[in-house]
C-alpha cells in the first residue's frame, strides 16, 4: 500500500471526521483523480514539439498521455479547430497516490524560492488547480533532452463539496500550503 494511501486512511479520514462531524465514513471527502495537462501552442507550426511534450509527460506521469484538441478555431491564435494543441493525463488509484507523493516530497521542495503553493486556487466545487512553470523540478526529467521548457497545469479532484474541506484534506495529504 502506498505510503500517502496509509496517511490518508491513518491521519486524514479520522481528522476530517472530528472537525466536520461527518455521520459515516463515506462522507469523507477523498481525492478522486489528478489530470496533468500540458499545453502546446506552438505545435500549431511544428508537430515535433507536441510529440516532445507527449514523452516528457509520460516520464513525469508514467502513464501514456492523451492529446487534446482545439474545440473552436481563433485565427490571432492560427488556430483551426480539431488541431492538435496540447496533451493531457488524468491519475487514478495507485499511481495517483504515487504521483502526490512525489510530487510533495521531491519536486515541490526543488522550485527555487518556494514558499507553499497558492491557497486561493480552488474552484468553489472542492477541486484545486496549481501551475507548474517548468518541467525540470521532476527528476525523471534529463535537462540534457528538453526540446523546450514548458509548463503544465495539475488539478487535484476532490469529492469534497466546500472549498474549505478540499483545503483540509489536501493540506492533510501534505501539500504545502502558504501560511
Amino acid at each position: 500500500m502506498n505510503r500517502l494511501k496509509e496517511k490518508y486512511l491513518n491521519e486524514v479520514v479520522p481528522s476530517l471526521m472530528n472537525k466536520y462531524k461527518y455521520k459515516s465514513i463515506m462522507e469523507v471527502p477523498k481525492l478522486d483523480k489528478i489530470v496533468i495537462n500540458m499545453g502546446v501552442g506552438d505545435a500549431t507550426s511544428n508537430a515535433k514539439l507536441l510529440e516532445a511534450a507527449m514523452a516528457d509527460l509520460t516520464k513525469i506521469a508514467g502513464q501514456k498521455p492523451v492529446v487534446t484538441k482545439a474545440k473552436k478555431s481563433i485565427a490571432s491564435f492560427k488556430v483551426r479547430e480539431g488541431q492538435s494543441i496540447g496533451c493531457k493525463v488524468t491519475l487514478r488509484g495507485e499511481n495517483m497516490y504515487n504521483f502526490m507523493d512525489k510530487l510533495v516530497s521531491i519536486s515541490l521542495p526543488r522550485v527555487r524560492d518556494f514558499r507553499g503553493v497558492s491557497p486561493k486556487a480552488f474552484d468553489g466545487r472542492g477541486n484545486y488547480t496549481m501551475g507548474i512553470k517548468e518541467q525540470l523540478i521532476f527528476n525523471e526529467i534529463d535537462f540534457d533532452d528538453i526540446v523546450k521548457v514548458r509548463g503544465m497545469d495539475i488539478v487535484f479532484v476532490t469529492t469534497a463539496k466546500t472549498n474549505e474541506e478540499s483545503y483540509d484534506l489536501l493540506n492533510g495529504l501534505g501539500i504545502p500550503f502558504r501560511k
